[in-house]
């Protein structure tokens, strides 16, 4: 059977793909493979959301947070709750354009212009006759991925969505009166006495057992864990790495040189001087006129007396800017200048004075000083330079090419690099004490969050197959496998014996802390007089003073119409806290300007809620559902 297939190999691959395209077409491609991409994560207006944009928006999220923060640990990032904020973001977004789409909500031409207009990135595109810079916006956003159509019809899409809110959110309206009152009872101020019981006051009395180790380090054995470890292979392919690969002969290089001779010489510059009568292009035509009868009269005198044209624009020139200089603006290449100054100017000989030059400013007279021809460079001193700019126009099309060959050789030989390390001209780097999260300090590809996940998926564990090519940044791709693989294991007792005593002691003591304090809160509470407490603090939202978070908000919720008061608070591995409440005092008496700006803040709160109310209400309208749970928040410091 096997000498058959081997023999007839074409025939065997014939039949094979007779028999498995058919069945492609009708079950689909991904019946065939464990892609979950298409899961549904939510939906929106009777439309899905699958699990593939859910993480295509959260990579995006990563990639940005780590574009502007670049020491940002990556764990931060890779959490439940991180990931679950993207996937409450891409349905937020959802239901905006679904909103806008029902409200028929638009954004017209002019506003779209405005918008652009106020983009610092596009405004600095500008050329300085104040017209965009069209080869540079699309390079920009070719930088980006983006198309001009594509990016106006974001920024359309923004501006209709944000409208949705605006109505709600921009109209808010919050009563003087009921700020007053709501800002002085967030901001009222308590009296407090406080007890803290420590764990490190409780420590000195405990001394372990060598069978209280042995039974707490087999209870908590998950906690004194050695992590997994893998040693791997990892090949990169990046534009430096095809560059190598790229070879430009003579012939070509001399061929380039010819053909583009002109535009390798550079620009020609042009030095000229002149002398503006300013006239608004909007103007009244009888000032237009008269600034042109002026302009005549100066052109008129410069061509009688050509050495005298400095003191002509240092005398008469409206061009604030080079009026000092007598009209000097000092070398220029075409693009510099608004279109028909450069045309005036370019079209003059070494000397000679134009006629007058109308722009959108008013009337030029120009007088052409110097000209600077663009220097010719030879063939040998240029050739360094051909060669690496071929190279470059080159290495579009060859990494695209490399990408693909790439891609098929570590998928199709999935037991080994070297086929596409040898195919492509590539090292194998090796890398040792590597985990699912990138090392302190890891950079490229070891820094990738997608590459180590593919590399410690279980199939790249149990059969050490080659990663598939993954996208790891800069332009790169990077493939990796597994060469040893140690899991996870929990250390014995003996390795770990210190780190066992001291969990041990700190658990102990922080469990003798808390039934300390809460045995006293039950005295205190029933004997007030009793109470060993430190000295007053006076403490509100806006001054904590030294008290821990939880102690503040205890303090805070103790019922004013019952003081004093006595709360407990559970401060985990801090101990326990006692706070007794002895009054409650007004908020302080602000400036004039500080209360009219915290009456300001408090309308942004209500008007925050107002829109908060309103996009819940759009989720119900808009039958919002999450097919995926929420991640349980982490537990919370306990009152009593």
């Amino acid at each position: 059977m096997f000498d058959f297939i081997r023999k007839h190999s074409k025939i065997t691959m014939g039949l094979l793909f007779l028999l498995i395209v058919p069945s492609f077409v009708l079950l689909g491609l991904n019946d065939y493979g464990q892609n979950q991409g298409n899961t549904v994560v939510a939906q929106v207006d009777g439309l899905d959301i699958t699990q593939a944009e859910w993480d295509n928006v959260h990579r995006q999220e990563v990639d940005r947070l780590r574009a502007q923060v670049p020491g940002l640990d990556i764990k931060l990032l890779d959490t439940p709750e991180a990931k679950y904020s993207s996937l409450e973001r891409l349905v937020r977004e959802r239901v905006m354009a679904a909103a806008a789409e029902r409200l028929n909500l638009g954004a017209s031409n002019q506003r779209l212009a405005q918008e652009l207009q106020s983009n610092p990135q596009i405004a600095m595109l500008r050329k300085s006759d104040g017209s965009l810079d069209i080869e540079r916006y699309k390079q920009l956003l070719a930088s980006q991925g983006m198309t001009p159509d594509m990016y106006e019809a974001s920024v359309r899409s923004e501006l209709s969505t944000r409208q949705v809110l605006a109505g709600v959110v921009a109209t808010a309206v919050s009563a003087r009166a009921v700020a007053d009152t709501s800002l002085n009872a967030f901001f009222e101020q308590r009296q407090v006495q406080l007890a803290r019981f420590k764990p490190s006051d409780y420590a000195a009395q405990l001394k372990p057992s060598e069978a209280d180790l042995e039974q707490f380090h087999k209870a908590q054995s998950s906690q004194f864990m050695a992590p997994e470890q893998a040693k791997i292979q990892y090949l990169v392919l990046d534009a430096q790495a095809v560059s190598k690969t790229l070879q430009v002969s003579e012939a070509d290089l001399k061929t380039y040189y010819e053909q583009n001779q002109q535009k390798l010489a550079g620009k020609e510059e042009r030095r000229a001087s002149h002398i503006l009568i300013n006239a608004a292009k909007d103007a009244p035509s009888a000032e237009r006129e008269a600034a042109k009868a002026k302009a005549s009269e100066l052109l008129a005198q410069a061509r009688k007396s050509p050495k005298a044209f400095a003191d002509l624009a240092r005398k008469h020139s409206q061009d604030t800017g080079s009026a000092s200089q007598g009209g000097d603006l000092d070398f220029f290449s075409r693009g510099s200048m608004v279109k028909p100054f450069e045309d005036a100017a370019f079209a003059l000989s070494k000397g000679q004075i134009s006629d007058l030059v109308e722009s959108e400013f008013g009337y030029h007279i120009i007088y052409l000083t110097d000209i600077k021809a663009p220097k010719t460079r030879s063939f040998e001193d240029m050739k360094d330079e051909l060669s690496a700019e071929i190279k470059k126009q080159m290495l579009q099309k060859k990494f695209a090419e490399a990408a693909e060959q790439f891609s098929n050789a570590v998928y199709e030989q999935s037991d080994s690099l070297k086929p596409a390390a040898d195919k492509l001209g590539l090292q194998i780097q090796s890398a040792e004490g590597l985990g699912r999260n990138p090392l302190p300090g890891a950079k490229g590809p070891l820094a990738n969050a997608k590459l180590l996940s593919a590399l410690f998926a279980s199939d790249s564990i149990e059969k050490k197959r080659n990663t598939e090519a993954v996208d790891v940044g800069a332009g790169a791709l990077a493939s990796a496998r597994i060469v040893e693989y140690t899991a996870a294991r929990a250390l014995p007792l003996a390795e770990v014996r210190e780190q066992v005593k001291a969990r041990w002691m700190s658990d102990l003591a922080g469990e003798l802390a808390r039934q300390e304090g809460a045995k006293q809160l039950a005295q205190w509470q029933a004997k007030p007089d009793e109470a060993k407490l430190q000295d007053s603090l006076t403490v509100s939202r806006k001054d904590a003073g030294k008290l821990p978070a939880a102690v503040l908000n205890a303090a805070l919720r103790a019922d004013p119409a019952a003081l004093p008061a006595f709360k407990g608070v559970d401060l985990g591995t801090e101990g326990y806290a006692i706070v007794k409440v002895t009054q409650v005092l007004p908020r302080q008496e602000l400036p004039a300007t500080e209360q009219e700006q915290a009456r300001g803040q408090y309308t942004q709160w209500w008007s925050s809620a107002e829109g908060l109310a309103y996009y819940k209400l759009l989720q119900e309208r808009l039958k919002v559902k999450f097919k995926v749970s929420k991640p349980a928040a982490p537990d919370r410091v306990k009152t009593s």
